[in-house]
């Protein structure tokens, strides 16, 4: 809209301003015209009364005649022979008739009058000429035009700063037209965004125009709509969820009593306790992570926030789910390695050992532990990542990998719930970082989980 404006204006007033300067050329210039020929044509006349009387007297005449300032005059006598033709000029040191158009002087020798633009030592002139044949002479006269033409520069510098001023005026014009006009489409985009981010409450407040309004009705009557579908949706998962935790606890129960007794079966009896007991497991497994997950997009789940050493905790909760020989490697500076950091002990401890669990189910196991730093353009980050041995994420899939019940190619067999990843995301996402695979040194997949680094701000009392 701003180049549009500015486009629009600019065409117009350059159009003006051609047109404009184009007439006051036109006109300036006809007027001096008109001038210059009128006051040829009276000294002429004087030139001519002259001759009659006293032809002698051409000399001081054309001496003395009354020229323009900037302008000169000559005077051309016929004689009997050409031999004593004259030409008499009023500056002979400065001007004679070799300065004037050679078109002009002969035509004006052979009995025509006229008048022509010429240049003479660069500045522009226009010179008439005037035949006498009563006499038989000729008067030239020419007269200077350096006023008009400073006049018409004066005039184009003017146009030609209107003009800019008209383009920039235009912009600002259309740069506040457009401000205005997309403020409430601004509106609804951070409204859009901050639903997109989970803040299903938000609505846009009423508008004056009329049209406006309707699309902010017609706006919050739309995010009614998904915020109920949403609620609904979740709350569906999460009595469902609920509602199956009863029987499986009983059916984990019952299998536990079957297990115990498991000698007294024959051996297909057997292979069926032992697929019955993995997959009720496996059933608990996944109604504990859709419980979870509820909780999670329901946002019913506070966060603990405490000091802590973040590679001490890591080390501990490897070692507390039996993680300890997986080698752990902290490339964080000593100034930061020590230092006390405010998280969620909790949500620390969930996402690494979903991220080793899935390394030992579906990459071969888990082949190093990593915590490092990074500085981008708004957080201080903590990187922790987890790194396997098996087939890597397929490119087309790294992003797919962190969806409730997706699997990558390599575990289309495998037996997890599909939703570990997916509860590393959010909670990731609560922790004020994101999730992400790559492929790591060894061609396995390399998990890379971003937290939000605050450290302890010592007390005045604290050592430094």
């Amino acid at each position: 809209m701003v180049v549009f404006f500015s486009l629009a204006a600019f065409a117009a007033a350059l159009a003006l301003s051609v047109v404009t300067y184009a007439s006051t050329r036109s006109y300036l210039l006809n007027q001096r015209s008109d001038v210059a020929k009128r006051q040829a044509f009276n000294n002429a006349q004087l030139v001519r009364t002259v001759i009659d009387n006293d032809p002698s007297e051409i000399g001081n005449l054309v001496t003395n005649i009354r020229s323009e300032r900037g302008g000169y005059a000559v005077v051309h006598v016929d004689a009997t022979d050409t031999q004593n033709e004259f030409f008499y000029a009023q500056e002979p040191l400065r001007f004679t008739q070799s300065n004037l158009p050679q078109e002009l002087v002969s035509q004006t020798l052979a009995g025509k009058t006229g008048r022509q633009r010429f240049s003479f030592q660069g500045d522009p002139y226009e010179a008439v000429g005037v035949a006498i044949p009563a006499v038989g002479a000729q008067y030239f006269e020419a007269f200077s035009l350096t006023d008009v033409e400073r006049t018409l520069r004066t005039i184009q510098t003017t146009l030609l700063l209107g003009v800019s001023i008209v383009t920039i005026a235009a912009g600002v014009l259309g740069f506040s037209t457009s401000r205005n006009v997309l403020r409430p489409l601004r509106r609804v985009a951070n409204a859009a965004n901050t639903i997109a981010t989970g803040g299903l409450d938000t609505r846009l407040e009423p508008e004056n125009d009329p049209d406006l309004n309707q699309l902010a009705t017609s706006f919050n009557e739309m995010v009614d709509a998904v915020q109920t579908r949403i609620e609904r949706e979740q709350r569906f998962a999460s009595d469902v969820s609920h509602e199956l935790r009863s029987p499986v606890t009983a059916l984990a129960a019952a299998v536990e009593v079957l297990e115990a007794r498991r000698e007294d079966f024959s051996e297909r009896n057997q292979q069926a306790l032992d697929i019955v007991s993995t997959q009720v497991r496996r059933f608990d497994r996944t109604v504990l992570d859709l419980l979870e997950l509820s909780r999670l997009d329901a946002g019913a789940t506070e966060s603990h926030l405490e000091y802590v050493i973040m590679p001490d905790l890591i080390s501990r909760i490897m070692t507390r789910h039996n993680y300890a020989d997986v080698p752990f490697v902290n490339s964080l500076p000593p100034a930061i390695s020590n230092q006390e950091v405010l998280t969620d002990r909790r949500r620390v401890e969930r996402v690494l050992v979903n991220l080793l669990d899935n390394a030992r189910n579906h990459g071969d196991g888990a082949t190093r532990v990593g915590l490092d730093s990074v500085i981008d353009l708004f957080d201080d980050l903590l990187l922790l990542s987890v790194e396997d041995s098996g087939q890597g994420i397929a490119t087309s899939e790294r992003e797919r990998i962190f969806e409730r019940f997706a699997r990558g190619t390599a575990s289309r067999n495998s037996t997890g719930s599909g939703l570990g990843l997916a509860i590393v995301y959010e909670h990731a996402r609560i922790l004020g970082g994101r999730a992400w695979v790559e492929t790591s040194m060894s061609g396995g997949a390399r998990f890379v989980i971003s937290m939000k680094r605050t450290a302890r701000i010592p007390d005045q009392g604290d050592e430094i």
